[in-house]
């Protein structure tokens, strides 16, 4: 049995391909890349269908944080030009959410910058949870506010918090090299007490920061380890200013292949295509749609990104349907049973084939100037 042919068998089990079958994945010809695409989009509609979820993202406070992970445009000695604001109060929020429920969103990601919340935070989210789900009978609402402390993940449970999200982003050998205001570890123990709390967890990665074959492989059997109900899959926005902003080495066929090797290493969980879709995948974002079952409406925390009704359109061209309200998105077994642990052996590591160095596409990344913290309606 040839190696997609093997993956496909072991996805529909929900069974754990081996390492040297992720890294085959990954590295296959960029000519074979619709053989994989369509491999592995038989694994996504064995447990999705035809159906996209669509998100949204309020951000509540933007800029102005005290961490130094390179990546992020809102990072302590960040030069980027982004909007910068505090906490938006609750009927802001609740206004800006209202707007990309209109556009399709059933689920509402709040998102704060920041180590971690204040208890005083934690109140803030959760009078805006209200004042959401007052506005939107049956919204999903997702708070990602960084590290937790002692009974924080109980308090937003109890507000009405479906989900928390706190991403691993990288694999632990290389986290340090991102990172060192806090740790891989801390990252994990934020995801395991939203889990503890009762909250879907929700945590992925960001390709495109340079890192190997092996540490993609390493950050998502990590994922499928941690056992979150959906992964976000982001691709580096590298933000003149930052540290990262050098790094455009990302082809929309290396997309595919990373969001199709998360799709058979986490075969019947929420992969999400999120930040970057835009910029790295460009034209064959309809193509990632038979690899992922969920997007982000409209723009990100801080870029602007594809216009919700664009996105709508590409939903619809590529022959998929909004996943509607009330649906539930993860396939019955994992709410009864939890998923499947299967697992091959550890195979070996190999050192990632070389690339030519793409040329920077700077023009493709807009800041946002709409939406949560200005006077101009959203992306929606």
């Amino acid at each position: 049995m040839d190696l997609l042919s093997t993956l496909v068998d072991k996805g529909l089990r929900r069974e754990a391909p081996t390492r040297d079958e992720a890294l085959a994945v990954l590295r296959t010809p960029d000519e074979d890349v619709l053989d994989v695409v369509a491999a592995a989009g038989k694994v996504r509609r064995e447990f999705f269908g035809r159906r996209v979820k669509l998100n949204y993202l309020v951000n509540l406070k933007s800029g102005l944080c005290p961490e130094d992970c390179s990546y992020c445009s809102q990072r302590l000695g960040s030069e980027a030009g982004i909007l910068k604001y505090t906490w938006l109060k609750a009927d802001q929020a609740a206004e800006a959410a209202a707007a990309g429920v209109a556009g399709g969103a059933k689920r509402v990601c709040l998102v704060a910058s920041g180590r971690g919340p204040t208890d005083r935070d934690v109140d803030r989210v959760s009078e805006t949870i209200a004042a959401i789900k007052e506005q939107n009978g049956g919204v999903e609402v997702c708070a990602c506010l960084g590290l937790l402390s002692d009974g924080q993940a109980e308090r937003l449970k109890a507000a009405g918090a479906d989900a928390y999200n706190h991403n691993l982003n990288t694999s632990e050998a290389t986290y340090a090299d991102i990172c060192s205001t806090h740790g891989y570890e801390d990252r994990v123990q934020t995801v395991q007490q939203a889990q503890a709390a009762g909250m879907s967890a929700c945590s992925g990665l960001i390709a495109g920061m340079g890192e190997s074959d092996e540490d993609l492989v390493d950050v998502v059997f990590a994922l499928r380890a941690l056992d979150p109900d959906s992964v976000p899959v982001n691709f580096l926005i590298p933000f003149e200013g930052t540290p990262l902003a050098g790094e455009w080495d990302l082809t929309p066929q290396r997309c595919l292949k990373i969001l199709a090797m998360v799709r058979f290493v986490c075969p019947d969980v929420e992969v999400r295509l999120a930040a970057g879709r835009e910029i790295h995948l460009r034209t064959l974002q309809p193509l990632a749609l038979h690899l992922a079952n969920s997007v982000f409406l409209g723009d990100y925390l801080t870029s602007e990104g594809q216009a919700g009704k664009a996105d709508l359109e590409m939903i619809a061209d590529a022959g998929f349907e909004v996943e509607e309200a009330g649906r539930t998105t993860l396939p019955p077994h994992r709410a009864a049973d939890g998923p499947a642990p299967g697992a091959g052996p550890a195979g070996c590591s190999s050192t990632a084939a070389d690339e030519q160095p793409r040329e920077a596409r700077t023009d493709l990344v807009a800041v946002r100037r709409r939406g949560a913290g200005t006077e101009l309606p959203p992306n929606a």
